[in-house]
């Protein structure tokens, strides 16, 4: 076969704030048959300008950035016709579907192997969606309704933290009466947001109440 009619690479365009990370994640994919890296952004402005400069096939994109919460702009991400795939730490099902309801094509832990997420680039590229497999069954009961509502994983302190939330405390004043330090109420609060879904603490309230978490 001539160099002509070979079939042209997966164009991925990698979006990851910690550069060794970054780093890494190229290297691999670069290494990669069919597989070529055409950019790098390190917030969620630098990945919707380089979309448009790039073109690329596939946006793999950090979840967490510097600039905020990258689930905001995977719509925007994916207008052009990119496909995204979301790399992050701690998913749950309540955030796979939020991937998957804002237009993403996949979601996997950056714990994966370096070969998983290789196969996963390949798959969404060729239209695929790609989650990880032990988020896949709550995803399938969020999206159908038939499965128990996104609280059932919070944990006592998380619930606790919910109910202070609903009464309006603000962190400080959550942590006080927790009696724990502020970071230990940040994480506990982001995890109250992860698995209602939720993107903001008033977010958090309302599904909640919504089902009846909360009165």
């Amino acid at each position: 076969m001539s160099s002509a009619e070979e079939p042209r690479p997966v164009r991925v365009l990698l979006v990851e704030d910690h550069d060794m990370v970054a780093e890494a994640l190229q290297q691999a994919l670069d290494r990669a048959d069919g597989i070529t890296v055409v950019g790098r952004a390190r917030s969620r402005a630098e990945a919707v300008a380089d979309v448009l400069e790039h073109a690329p096939d596939v946006v793999v994109l950090d979840r967490r950035l510097a600039d905020g919460d990258a689930l905001g702009v995977v719509a925007q991400l994916g207008a052009g016709g990119a496909r995204v795939l979301v790399l992050t730490g701690d998913a749950t099902p309540a955030v796979a579907v939020q991937v998957a309801k804002a237009g993403g094509a996949g979601l996997l832990l950056k714990s994966s192997q370096l070969g998983v997420l290789e196969t996963a680039v390949r798959d969404v590229a060729a239209g695929g969606v790609v989650f990880d497999p032990e988020l896949l069954p709550g995803v399938f009961d969020r999206l159908t309704g038939r499965g128990p509502g996104n609280g059932a994983a919070l944990t006592a302190r998380e619930r606790e933290t919910l109910d202070l939330l609903a009464e309006g405390a603000t962190t400080d004043e959550i942590g006080r009466r927790l009696g724990v330090s502020r970071n230990t109420t940040r994480n506990h609060v982001q995890r109250v947001l992860e698995k209602l879904g939720a993107r903001s603490k008033l977010e958090a309230v309302a599904v909640a109440r919504r089902e009846g978490l909360i009165s």
